[in-house]
């Protein structure tokens, strides 16, 4: 298999939407591990990194930083906090609510199949939908807790007082040693969190299913997660556009374990192109978890967003039958 001879294991009867669900309905799938990044969150209201025009990286110009990046490099931070925490104050947690996406990982929760949920979001909105420390990696840290910067020190702080200081225009100090305090997000020239590599080591090899959300798969070690998964585990991809594919080069050489949408060779991954809410709805809609997902949503999020999530379960409902006869 490695070296491209063999010939791995097929899971799925097709490599479309409807085949991950006839996968899932057929009881063989226990372990399904989700990624997530930033596109699960942008319908509430919060930008992702990289688009073109929209993405945050494109509109930090009002903070006069020397590259976009700049705002979550660790040297600049501790010399100039300022964009930091003003940034913060746009994006802070509280101030959005879960989307559909975050639902459906909630769901995958309640029907026993999720094993972990890794993300590289530090929203904290996946907590908000119901996931539990025990369900969740934040790869890239979270705000939900704030350390002092001096090694000498690292005080914690928790959620309530860095948000008294961010929004009292106040750079947060430690209130022991006067040094700034960070939340616990991970800027580049940082380490990840050490639960993010003991977890991984464990989840991957025994995950049947890997959904892959909202992301583009383009910051390691996040994105080599992917190749992680056993040869014949089978990885769905819901986006905007594809990511996470392999290497041409490596990839004829059976290397890399980036996802094979489209050569003669793809027998596993999946790529569904569209939002992260309507691929999940679908999703959700060809598993008949119809009822139980509307009924997640309508208790938690607005009458609009429950309204979104009828319209279009109907209308993948509709797709795919006959005409009907009666107009009732």
């Amino acid at each position: 298999i490695t070296l491209g001879l063999g010939s791995p294991d097929k899971v799925l009867d097709e490599l479309t939407l409807e085949g991950v669900a006839q996968y899932i309905k057929s009881g063989k799938c226990k372990n399904i591990l989700c990624m997530v990044g930033a596109g699960i969150s942008t319908s509430a209201g919060i930008p992702d990194f990289r688009s073109p025009g929209t993405g945050l990286y494109a509109n930090l110009q009002k903070y006069n930083l020397p590259y976009p990046e700049a705002i979550f490099q660790i040297d600049y931070f501790k010399k100039h906090p300022e964009p930091f925490f003003a940034l913060a104050r746009e994006l802070y947690p509280g101030q959005f609510k879960p989307t559909v996406c975050h639902y459906f990982i909630k769901l995958l929760k309640d029907k026993g199949l999720l094993r972990r949920c890794y993300s590289q979001n530090i929203d904290t909105l996946e907590r908000v939908a119901g996931l539990e420390g025990d369900d969740l990696i934040e790869a890239h840290g979270t705000f939900y807790t704030s350390h002092c910067v001096s090694f000498c020190c690292r005080a914690e702080y928790n959620l309530d007082w860095m948000k008294e200081k961010i929004f009292s225009d106040d750079i947060p100090k430690c209130d022991k040693c006067n040094s700034l305090v960070k939340p616990d997000i991970v800027f580049f020239g940082e380490n990840l969190p050490v639960r993010f590599f003991t977890s991984m080591k464990m989840d991957f090899p025994r995950c049947d299913l890997l959904i892959v959300m909202g992301t583009s798969l383009q910051v390691q070690p996040f994105a080599g997660l992917v190749g992680r998964v056993s040869k014949s585990c089978p990885r769905l991809l819901i986006n905007m556009e594809k990511a996470g594919q392999a290497d041409p080069l490596l990839g004829l050489l059976g290397f890399g374990g980036g996802m094979d949408f489209d050569s003669d060779k793809a027998y596993r991954d999946v790529a569904h192109i569209s939002t992260c809410d309507d691929g999940c709805l679908a999703l959700a809609d060809l598993l008949g978890w119809k009822v139980s997902f509307t009924a997640l949503i309508s208790g938690r999020t607005s009458w609009l967003s429950t309204v979104h999530v009828l319209q279009v379960m109907s209308s993948t409902l509709y797709e795919n039958e006959e005409p009907a006869t009666n107009a009732s």
